[in-house]
């Protein structure tokens, strides 16, 4: 024990004299690329075109497939949504196996199979696999596709669509696509309503027909398989697959504006702005570039350390997060974007930040520490997925797929080493344009429109849909004789009687909700002075919030002053009480929600803002959002009111839809009190 003690001393030692001697204002050498040993997969190929690669690895006893079509972009026109669907049917049993017996033999054997449009996917333990492969074959091969599941999944891909309706994220990325390829492009088409009902169950079957065929198509195995025994079984169990001819389509061309513009989308109801600087590009893994472009798009825009996040995040506090990509495709232009979700306020001010970073790096060479990190970030990441027999499967596909020499990725350590600073300077000249982008906006053209046309870009304005339109209505006048007091008034008429709801001393209102498998319990309590609000999830109470007119706490937890300050304006019977009397609360305009004319009463703070929407025609309350801002961090909180019903006397609405993180979530009323429920314990 002596010695060994004698030893770690005589280490530690050694270790700090050598440190001594290391100057550490000098930057050290790179050492050369380790040295890559990338396995080969063992493969061979059915007469069919089917190519199979093994990956034998015996460490766990399990196994994964993949099959993969690699077929070119598909254009679905009238009938966008087709794909979808057929990837929805695809796995409900095969005309061999009902599609009840079929998932519960895969759930007894605890294994998973999946499917897409053009794909399949299993894995399950090694004992297990030849019965797994065998069903996953059999459903690939002969689907069973009934009207009963293809209605169904229509319905559910119709709510979904309804859903990313008043998405702003949704309706972005469906935007910045349709711009920046066309509509008769097949990554610049999109599924609507419309299209959906256009397909019909001949049509999944005859996209099924024509484009799931093996002489295009990939099956990899990978984990604990022998190769001779594999081989059998995908002998067996794929050799009647079928080829067939597929159908050729002519891709369109695409190409960037003649100059810089902004594509604006108007979204009344949107509290956050989309903002998103894109352009086509050509761009494949074969270029000799491949390597400097994704060491530059990292510096600009790849992680949370590029020039990009630390402007709008670090040093603005304008987003939570701003990130940029450049994806590869050998069969069409390829597309570079950067960009962020931000608050409306500061929608102007990101154009010109993200506008600033790009010409930085276009015009200005990265310093050698910046490229020296990135480059072992690549390498680091690099070296640990080799180690993962599932990405030699991969790696040796994209060779396949993408036309690469044998050594790509032997030698890819070696040429991310040698890209330079100035190789970075010239692929972001190349490939990140700043001259020919689109920046596509979606967000409130009330909040962000007066400044936007203050950066001096061409304002084109597009629907949802991407067709251009005119310059939307920033608001109407508002009436002659119409007020705040008027709007809060008119509700209170609508729900029970102005005199009657400020005479109102309590009120006890409690929703539930379903979300990520639990029920969800909100109950709020409020007099004219206090208010309570305790939510739980399966029992748990997750949060209870106190106010008085003194402080807030959240689970007996002070917040910070400032907050409690611009929060407290909403106490009383009814928010609107406090909304009434509060000297920041202005009614700022009449503003188009879904078609229908709201009156709109804003609340400014300095941390927290909020947003009333009132129904002109009917007086009630539609909709409420609410916008926290605080450390450089932006919260966004949105709630939906409807289905008015009375309770004691008093309308309350029945239906509550806000988010809840990132899943949406709708509130059913199950209790509401006047002047009964509510005792001064519950505010201590």
């Amino acid at each position: 024990m002596k010695t060994k003690f004698i030893y770690i001393i005589a280490l530690f030692f050694l270790a700090t004299s050598v440190s001594a001697q290391i100057d550490r204002s000098v930057q050290p050498k790179p050492g050369p690329a380790p040295k890559v040993n990338l396995g080969k997969p063992q493969t061979f190929e059915l007469k069919n075109g089917l190519k199979v690669l093994v990956v034998e690895n015996h460490k766990l006893p399990r196994v994964s497939a993949t099959l993969t079509i690699d077929n070119a972009p598909i254009f679905e026109g009238e009938k966008a949504g087709v794909s979808s669907l057929t990837a929805s049917l695809l796995g409900s049993g095969s005309k061999n196996i009902a599609k009840d017996d079929f998932n519960e033999e895969v759930d007894y054997l605890g294994a998973r199979i999946s499917f897409g449009s053009q794909s399949a996917r299993m894995s399950s333990l090694s004992k297990y696999f030849p019965r797994v492969l065998e069903l996953m074959a059999d459903a690939a091969q002969h689907p069973i596709f009934s009207q009963e599941d293809f209605d169904k999944e229509v319905n559910i891909l119709k709510d979904g669509i309804k859903s990313g309706e008043k998405s702003v994220a949704s309706i972005s990325s469906r935007i910045q696509n349709l711009l920046a390829y066309g509509k008769n492009h097949p990554y610049g088409e999109y599924t609507s309503i419309a299209t959906v009902e256009n397909v019909t169950l001949a049509d999944v079957e005859n996209f099924y027909n024509t484009y799931f065929k093996p002489n295009n198509a990939y099956l990899i195995v990978v984990g604990d398989v022998n190769f001779k025994e594999v081989k059998k079984l995908i002998t067996k169990n794929f050799s009647k697959w079928e080829k067939g001819t597929l159908p050729s389509y002519e891709i369109p061309a695409v190409s960037n504006v003649a100059a810089t513009e902004i594509d604006f989308v108007n979204m009344p109801n949107a509290v956050q702005s989309d903002v998103t600087v894109l352009s086509t590009v050509e761009f494949k893994m074969t270029d000799p570039d491949y390597y400097a472009v994704l060491l530059a798009n990292q510096i600009f825009g790849g992680d949370f350390n590029s020039y990009l996040n630390m402007n709008l995040r670090e040093a603005h506090g304008y987003t939570y997060g701003a990130r940029s990509g450049i994806r590869t495709d050998k069969n069409t232009a390829a597309l570079f974007s950067a960009g962020a979700q931000v608050r409306n306020a500061v929608t102007d001010s990101t154009v010109v930040e993200t506008m600033k970073e790009l010409t930085k790096i276009r015009s200005t060479k990265v310093t050698a520490e910046e490229l020296a990190i990135v480059k072992a970030t690549y390498v680091g990441s690099f070296v640990r997925n080799v180690e993962k027999p599932e990405t030699i499967a991969r790696y040796s596909l994209n060779v396949e797929t993408n036309n690469l020499p044998e050594n790509f990725y032997e030698t890819y350590l070696d040429k991310i080493n040698a890209v330079t600073v100035e190789d970075i300077q010239r692929v972001a000249q190349k490939y990140f344009s700043a001259d020919n982008a689109r920046i596509v906006i979606v967000g409130k053209a009330l909040d962000v429109l007066p400044n936007l046309e203050k950066t001096g870009y061409t304002i084109n304005y597009f629907d949802k849909e991407g067709n251009p339109t005119s310059k939307p209505e920033l608001t109407k006048p508002i009436p002659a004789g119409v007020t705040k007091a008027t709007v809060i008034d008119n509700y209170f008429n609508a729900i029970g009687g102005a005199d009657k709801i400020k005479a109102i001393e309590s009120t006890l209102v409690s929703y539930e909700a379903s979300a990520m498998g639990s029920t969800i319990l909100s109950t709020e309590k409020r007099t004219a002075s206090k208010y309570a609000n305790e939510m739980s999830m399966g029992g748990n109470v997750l949060a209870k919030i106190i106010m008085t007119k003194d402080a807030v706490t959240m689970n007996k937890q002070p917040l910070p002053a400032a907050m409690a300050n611009e929060m407290n304006y909403t106490l009383g019977t009814f928010t609107e009480m406090g909304v009434l009397t509060n000297e920041n609360s202005i009614l700022t305009g009449i503003e188009n929600v879904d078609g229908k004319d709201m009156y709109v009463i804003a609340t400014k703070g300095e941390i927290i803002s909020s947003t009333i929407f009132f129904d002109v025609e009917t007086g009630l309350k539609v909709k409420e959002t609410q916008v926290t801002a605080m450390q450089g961090q932006t919260q966004t909180q949105e709630s939906n009111y409807s289905d008015y019903k009375e309770f004691n006397g008093v309308l309350f609405p029945t239906t509550k839809s806000g988010n809840l993180g990132p899943q949406v979530v709708t509130f059913k009323l199950i209790d509401a009190k006047v002047n009964e429920g509510v005792t001064a314990s519950d505010f201590e």
